[in-house]
């Protein structure tokens, strides 16, 4: 019997996931667990495994494509056996049921469910789609035949131009025809790269020069959903602060000459998270979500350090940072940085953040403000350790390491005593740094 693979959902928020390549073909024998594709949530990259033995048949998605999770993404069939028409199209546990009969004058009109879903994610009226199937069911092809006719698909020989499912939605999303597109795929198939390379058009101001196209998607496409709803929804206002490390520096240094090589260092983003989690354990307001209308005050601190990716940001989570001392919180800041670099985190590394940093001193920039990660309600920027003169206990210039921090916070949730108390207390930790931390 034919056993579905459905695209998994890796965490609760997540609602969909882009499939990056198959790495199992159409045809080829798998074994259970084996890694059939690659997909991309908005936080990680994963692999989908095979929930049986078989031979993997019917892949219904293109490399590039975006599914709703527990969608059918292909099946695992036995030998000889034949690929099953999908009848579930909706994401599972919805409520939501597909109309499979409309009426078009006296007459009711029939479609499949992946056609009715089709059409409506097209905003589309069924009642207008011509139907092909037995007794007039409208199927997915008509639905796809009826989008390409209204972009002026080019007639060819024997129908209409071939075109990947992928490419139909791209050239859906910018409205554009097959025209003039030369398709690379088998016979002539135009593929969705095809269309992202007649993007590229020629830069008017150089000659013979060409404007790259880069496409959002994966994390790159997610983090400019999320910061734009960020900026738009959340009032913002930001409080920065100058801070003295010397004693954070000369504790950090005391520390390090502790460990052996294998045993790695203490990273001054390490030291943040630790002041910052005690810091937030005074003053939990800030570890707090605004979610619904309502404030959801944590009981853990779970805190996101921003890691910068060739693609994006991507947040890994210290998990409960304010019951964990500076050398394991260290230890956990190396290895999450590794793995993020080499796309090996899992989906509970970088769930359940609580507050952010995000550090931009090695960079050499000394002075940022950051964007709220919601539904979070604080967001601390890092700048720069830097040697600056300030004035000592006589008023006398003295060369310091000062470092400049911004917390970002939702207005909504923190007023700004709120936040100059927290800020005014995480200044005391570091600026009071002892060897206890460790």
């Amino acid at each position: 019997m034919a056993r579905e693979v459905i695209m998994p959902r890796f965490g609760m928020t997540q609602e969909e996931a882009t499939i990056v390549r198959w790495i199992v073909q159409d045809g080829q024998q798998v074994e259970y667990g084996d890694p059939l594709c690659e997909v991309t949530t908005d936080k990680v990259n994963m692999e989908v495994e095979a929930p049986a033995d078989g031979i993997l048949g019917g892949i219904r998605f293109e490399e590039g494509v975006t599914v709703l999770v527990t969608e059918v993404i292909a099946f695992i069939l036995e030998e000889g056996e034949a690929v099953p028409e999908v009848v579930n199209t909706q994401p599972r546990g919805s409520e939501k049921k597909i109309p499979l009969e409309i009426t078009r004058g006296e007459k009711p009109v029939k479609a499949t469910p992946v056609a009715t879903r089709m059409a409506e994610q097209a905003h589309l009226d069924l009642s207008t789609i011509p139907g092909t199937g037995n007794g007039g069911k409208i199927t997915r092809q008509d639905v796809e035949d009826f989008i390409t006719g209204q972009m002026g698909e080019v007639k060819v020989v024997g129908g209409k131009v071939r075109a990947s499912p992928a490419a139909r939605r791209i050239a859906r999303e910018r409205g554009v025809g097959f025209d003039k597109v030369r398709g690379s795929g088998p016979r002539g198939r135009i593929q969705g790269w095809d269309l992202n390379e007649m993007r590229k058009t020629k830069d008017t101001l150089s000659p013979g020069r060409q404007s790259a196209v880069i496409q959002l998607q994966g994390i790159r496409r997610t983090i400019a959903e999320r910061m734009q709803g960020s900026w738009q929804n959340i009032p913002h206002i930001t409080f920065s602060l100058d801070i003295d490390m010397s004693r954070a520096i000369a504790m950090r240094q005391l520390l390090n000459a502790r460990l052996d090589e294998s045993e790695g260092t203490i990273s001054i983003s390490a030291v943040l998270i630790k002041a910052c989690a005690a810091a937030l354990g005074q003053h939990p307001l800030l570890n707090s979500y605004f979610r619904d209308g309502e404030i959801l005050m944590h009981p853990d601190v779970n805190i996101g350090l921003a890691v910068a990716l060739e693609e994006g940001l991507i947040v890994p989570v210290i998990h409960h940072a304010d019951r964990k001392g500076l050398f394991q919180i260290a230890e956990e800041v190396g290895d999450l940085s590794r793995r993020a670099r080499t796309g090996d985190l899992q989906p509970g590394d970088v769930v359940d953040g609580t507050f952010t940093i995000s550090n931009l001193g090695m960079y050499a920039v000394d002075q940022f403000t950051a964007i709220i990660n919601p539904p979070q309600v604080a967001i601390l920027a890092v700048g720069r350790i830097a040697d600056r003169f300030m004035p000592d206990e006589t008023n006398r210039p003295e060369l310091r390491p000062m470092m400049t921090i911004t917390l970002s916070v939702d207005h909504r949730v923190v007023d700004g005593v709120a936040a100059a108390r927290f800020l005014s207390t995480l200044q005391g930790i570091l600026e009071t740094a002892g060897a206890q931390w460790g």
